[in-house]
């Protein structure tokens, strides 16, 4: 193992002209590295303050807080045949959402196909890097200030070195997919992480997190419905995080027992830091308003956990699961998560997180220890 070396020459780009001229210069079917630096201390969006791009040696850091980046990616990543290589990509995309709404026409997370390889699940890029490229990254720079100008010379050469082995590791995972055939399995998880970090309106159904609801009424589950979709809504409104208009608990309380008047919302709200008065008297309102059959028949009931029969059902579903893990060489996280089966030994529903390649792989054998 040896140190990174110095990070390369890296275009500093600060006007359209620049990024599309860079952009111009690649092929149809480039293998482009790409990663961002972005900040989310107090908003619900992050803030994209850095994209670094990598080709055949050539580098550029693009800096989105001195020009309109708007749609100049989208001819090339957006569009073309180019392949987007990117590590742990689920922010990154989020980030570059209002720039590439549907995202890389083309993903390769590494992270992704490094589980499917069998380098374990969720392994980070110096990790991966110090194994297939034998560098050790410096992450000194892990937690700056992105948003600061001028950048300094350390943190450019941390952004840039971001995406100098990307091209290697690409290759030598392509490589490593190809001989375990998982090549389609790979490019459906790339695909479901693109629609999750598109997804515009948030999820329809978020109260099925909420496990400590599981045995409540309809009614109080479809008001907690109602007060989380409000939250979602007006936290990407203001651009404020979900947890400063209503903290978890806080959105539990109140959908079991609703304030009774604007003064006891107000007194038991205090300290939720972008809950203003406007919001307050909105949420207030929210409550206040009746329950309706519509709304508790469009209200998806929260999974319980397991119990009883279901319990030793779950048990026998995980035993498989374990099993064809070790069949296929891959992480029982990769191929199940342990949520998506509590899910189905309770429902009986087929999770949509299974679906793909994954109902192909399990879906006889875990059907068959499904309660009687």
């Amino acid at each position: 193992m040896t140190p990174s070396a110095a990070a390369p020459e890296a275009d500093w780009i600060t006007h359209r002209a620049a990024l599309e001229a860079w952009l111009a210069a690649l092929p149809p079917d480039a293998v482009l590295g790409a990663d961002t630096e972005f900040m989310r201390r107090n908003t619900f969006y992050p803030q994209l303050a850095l994209l670094q791009l990598g080709w055949n040696g050539r580098y550029a850091l693009v800096d989105p807080t001195a020009f309109a980046i708007d749609d100049a990616l989208q001819p090339v990543l957006g569009a073309s045949a180019t392949v987007s290589v990117m590590h742990s990509a689920s922010e990154d995309l989020e980030a570059l959402a209002p720039l590439l709404p549907d995202g890389p026409r083309q993903l390769f997370d590494t992270q992704i196909a490094a589980a499917f390889v069998g380098m374990g699940l969720g392994i980070s890029y110096r990790a991966l890097v110090a194994e297939l490229a034998g560098v050790e990254l410096d992450k000194g720079e892990t937690r700056s200030d992105w948003l600061q100008r001028p950048l300094t010379a350390s943190q450019r050469a941390y952004a840039t070195l971001d995406v100098v082995h990307l091209a290697l590791v690409h290759e030598q995972l392509s490589e490593r997919l190809a001989q375990r055939d998982r090549g389609r399995w790979h490019a459906e998880d790339c695909e479901r992480l693109k629609q999750r970090a598109s997804a515009r309106r948030g999820e329809s159904q978020p109260q099925r997190s909420f496990r400590a609801a599981a045995e409540w009424s309809a009614q109080q589950q479809a008001r907690l419905r109602r007060i989380l979709l409000w939250r979602d809504q007006t936290a990407r409104a203001l651009d404020r995080p979900r947890p400063w208009l209503l903290e978890d608990p806080l959105a539990l309380s109140l959908a079991e027992q609703p304030a009774a008047s604007q003064a006891e919302l107000d007194r038991r709200a205090s300290g939720q830091r972008a809950l203003r008065s406007a919001q307050r008297t909105e949420l207030f309102e929210l409550l206040a308003k009746p329950i309706e059959d519509a709304e508790i028949a469009a209200t998806a009931k929260i999974p319980e956990h397991p119990q009883g029969e279901a319990k030793k059902a779950l048990a026998a579903m995980k035993l498989q699961v374990d099993a064809l893990a070790t069949e296929l060489d891959l992480p029982p996280g990769l191929l199940c998560p342990r949520k998506a089966l509590e899910e189905y030994v309770v429902t009986a529903e087929w999770p949509e997180l299974l679906e793909g390649w994954r109902r192909e792989v399990l879906q006889q054998k875990l059907a068959a220890c499904l309660p009687g």
